[in-house]
């Protein structure tokens, strides 16, 4: 018997939501020249890494490998990651959606000055996506962390 409940059975039709919030976002990040699919699995690892969820990290790091850029490029990505605002690794588009990451996962209050700030150098769309995938991932993290699927079982 397992030990937690098989949320993908017991909430098939919200899984389904979320699945299709998913299908939302690759769409307009597919489509983005601003928030790139390479973005948002670098914003997904990194909110999993903040929110310490086992399953979520070895997933979007395994999904980052296969984004098309070199292994070596990627591998500094994901060590450097912990330490972002100190590497040389990120672009400004970058920099500007990990702290707008950072910054929703952490719960603050979102002031004028943020909210310009990312705007300036995203645009309003870029941020409305984004802050809906940061919402997304926080609730894949809390949804994997409360029912423990195995970590390592994740097959892209």
């Amino acid at each position: 018997m397992a030990l937690r409940a098989n949320y993908l059975d017991l909430a098939s039709k919200a899984m389904q939501i979320l699945m299709k919030q998913e299908d939302y976002l690759r769409e307009q990040f597919s489509a983005s020249e601003t928030m790139t699919i390479s973005i948002w699995e670098l914003i997904k690892l990194r909110v999993s890494q903040i929110n310490q969820c086992a399953f979520c990290i070895d997933m979007h790091s395994k999904d980052m490998l296969n984004q098309g850029e070199t292994q070596e490029r990627i591998q500094e990505r994901i060590i450097g990651l912990s330490a972002w605002r100190d590497m040389p690794l990120y672009s400004e588009i970058e920099l500007a959606a990990l702290d707008w990451a950072e910054y929703l996962t952490a719960g603050k209050p979102v002031d004028d000055h943020n909210y310009q700030n990312v705007v300036k150098i995203l645009g309003e769309q870029a941020v409305v996506d984004l802050t809906i995938a940061i919402n997304a991932i926080n609730s894949w993290n809390r949804i994997a962390k409360t029912f423990k699927p195995e970590v390592g079982s994740y097959k892209p």
